[in-house]
């Protein structure tokens, strides 16, 4: 079976939580609701966990009195979940970098908040204003 297609927020959100611990399916559709700020459907959720079941990502047991199916990601899921990660990072790697600046003295990457200083008219980026302070030319 093909890896699952995390398509929209909604089932990016769910493999998140679901990595974070075992979660039954009302407390998914809860959390990615109050995350997203937008109600989340079950027809939304239970259908990616089925298929997330069927392809051996996860799997689900019985607890509690009303025997409330809590899903728990198989090692095989932990898995996709770490792949996922590292492509979204290289995603976002991309869209930061251009966004990037060096400090001047220490050579650290900053993004925003950084600090600024003429210095023998040279216009020199630095991560804070010890770092400016310490610069030597």
């Amino acid at each position: 079976m093909a890896e699952p297609k995390v398509t929209n927020v909604v089932k990016l959100y769910t493999v998140l939580l679901l990595s974070s611990g075992p979660k039954h399916g009302y407390e998914i559709i809860k959390e990615v609701g109050e995350r997203l700020g937008r109600k989340a459907s079950p027809g939304q959720i239970y259908p990616f966990l089925g298929l997330l079941e069927s392809g051996g990502y996860l799997k689900q047991k019985a607890v509690g009195k009303r025997e409330k199916k809590v899903y728990t990601l198989t090692p095989k899921g932990r898995d996709f979940v770490d792949s996922l990660l590292s492509r979204l990072g290289n995603l976002v790697d991309i869209a930061i970098e251009p966004r990037l600046t060096e400090c001047a003295h220490c050579g650290c990457s900053v993004y925003k908040g950084g600090f600024t200083k003429t210095i023998k008219g040279a216009r020199l980026a630095f991560c804070c204003e010890y770092c400016a302070k310490s610069f030597r030319k």
